[in-house]
């Protein structure tokens, strides 16, 4: 298996699971469903530590104008998710009401009901969560940096240097070459419990429009970084693959970390740019996520004849880009930060269109994913653009 590149074993581990799914007696399934869950758990007790040596590193070793790259940055991935809602909106009502038969829809199981549980479980707690490890890397990478133009704090930026270097030893020895084996149990999990195809079934054109929308979205990000950085962006966009079905297989935009990094060191994209953008956009950048839920949420107004005027949506939206910050660090994760906001759209969060809701997009999460990771080396390379242009002179 060491000889086939990752992307293969990705491909592999993602058919394997769906078909061995479908044949395998449940006490089978459950043995990789418990490696699976023990896994996630390893992987979100890691998480913390992977944005902190990246991140912290990162914002570091920007000698010239950190606060402003790192305000810069921000601001890009927000309005890039917000960008990327409104058109997911537009495409929802204009789209939709053609090509769906609502009075054929029928209520969806909750998606989790009949998936498997693994025979144990090791709890794992991570020492922070996602949010404190991104504000501790704010500041930390933010004072190194002025202390380091002051000729001083290069013992603290050697700590945090050589913790990278372990973070980086730890994710190429322990994680990228398990999540092969992970996907594998998560896909034939949600294969055996009938989530994917039961709920496919019945969304299948918006599925279509929505991973639609998630291409075009993200071509078009990547061919503006390439016309402000003079970069062939179906190069950067080949280049891309590996992370793009990391993520379609992790459903997790923190878990591909490492493996964007790479895609985006092949795009050219300077070492202490990538190192800082692709860890922090993955927290940050939901371009993805929120097509995904833009698009559920109007298909569910739709099948209860519920508003869903512009004034409804845009609001929601715009909370959105802030509500869901640090949500792709586990799988499903944007819409459960989603939840408590719905009752802007008139949908509570306990009620069965909810779990319709919730039900639509765990199954296109994958994608969603996927196109979130994708943006974020498009906006690698527009920052790159702009720290060698403006501010490292």
């Amino acid at each position: 298996m060491k000889k086939i590149g990752l992307v293969p074993r990705l491909i592999i581990s993602i058919v394997l699971g769906i078909l061995l799914g479908l044949v395998l007696p449940s006490p089978v399934i459950r043995i990789f469903v418990t490696f699976s869950s023990l896994f996630s758990k390893y992987l979100s007790f890691i998480i913390p530590f992977m944005i902190i040596g990246f991140v912290v590193t990162g914002i570091s070793d920007l000698r010239h104008g950190a606060g402003k790259l790192l305000g810069i940055t921000t601001l890009i991935a927000y309005i890039s998710t917000i960008i990327a809602g409104t058109l997911s909106y537009f495409m929802a009502i204009t789209i939709f009401p053609k090509i769906l038969n609502f009075a054929s829809f029928v209520t969806v199981e909750h998606p989790e009901k009949n998936l498997l549980t693994a025979y144990f479980d090791i709890p794992v707690t991570p020492m922070f969560d996602v949010t404190s490890a991104i504000i501790f890397a704010f500041i930390m990478g933010l004072s190194i940096s002025w202390l380091r133009n002051k000729g001083e704090g290069q013992t603290t930026y050697n700590l945090f240097r050589e913790f990278s270097k372990i973070i980086t030893k730890l994710l190429s020895t322990s994680i990228i070459p398990l999540l092969p084996i992970y996907i594998f149990g998560t896909f034939m999990n949600m294969t055996y419990s009938g989530q994917i195809f039961a709920t496919l079934s019945i969304f299948l054109k918006v599925f279509i429009c929505v991973i639609i929308l998630h291409i075009l979205y993200t071509a078009g990000l990547f061919i503006f970084a390439g016309g402000l950085s003079g970069k062939n962006p179906f190069v950067c966009m080949k280049n891309q693959i590996p992370g793009y079905f990391t993520a379609l297989g992790t459903q997790s935009s923190a878990a591909t970390i490492p493996i964007n990094i790479e895609c985006s060191k092949k795009n050219g994209t300077s070492p202490e740019i990538r190192e800082f953008v692709v860890p922090l956009c993955a927290t940050i950048h939901l371009a993805g996520s929120i097509i995904t839920i833009t698009s559920c949420v109007v298909t569910v107004l739709m099948m209860h004849d519920m508003s869903y005027g512009m004034s409804t949506i845009f609001p929601f939206i715009m909370v959105l880009g802030v509500a869901m910050v640090a949500a792709p660090g586990a799988p499903g994760g944007a819409i459960m930060s989603a939840l408590p906001f719905l009752g802007m759209v008139g949908i509570a969060s306990s009620s069965p269109m909810a779990s319709l809701l919730i039900a639509l997009y765990i199954t296109q999460d994958s994608f969603g994913t996927a196109a979130n990771v994708s943006g974020d080396n498009a906006i690698a390379i527009i920052v790159d653009w702009i720290y060698h242009k403006f501010i490292k002179k």
